[in-house]
């Protein structure tokens, strides 16, 4: 079992950055794949990017790569989504994720092999 905490959400304007953190408690993320999706109002949750603790692997939805990087501190059992050039479609609540049974491929991009998700961090994008 693993808690996962997100924070770091808040009010930008466009083209600024944010990073938000997903901290563990219970048991080390090392053991998991990682994932970020977000949910807009009226929207499914969506995936943004997963992260594989082994060579540091990282993957992302087209819509954000080259704008957005996951990292993660072992040390802080902690994974982080750096946003920068942030845009208004951005916005959403942010959650981070924990799959237990190492999902492959196209199927890590979905919200169903998850076993462990945080409450949510709020991210707002003023145009």
């Amino acid at each position: 079992q693993v808690q996962l905490v997100e924070s770091g959400g808040g009010l930008v304007q466009a083209g600024d950055s944010l990073r938000l953190s997903c901290a563990a408690s219970g048991r080390p993320l090392s053991n998991y794949i990682m994932a970020w999706f977000r949910q807009a109002p009226g929207k499914g949750r969506e995936f943004v990017g997963g992260f594989w603790w082994s060579g540091g692997f990282s993957f992302y939805a087209d819509s954000v790569k080259g704008r957005f990087t996951i990292s993660a501190d072992s040390a802080q059992n902690t994974v982080y989504l750096q946003m920068n050039n942030l845009k208004p479609e951005d916005a959403a609540v942010y959650y981070c994720a924990a799959d237990k049974d190492y999902c492959t491929g196209a199927g890590c991009r979905l919200t169903t092999p998850y076993d462990y998700w945080g409450q949510g961090t709020q991210v707002t994008v003023s145009s």
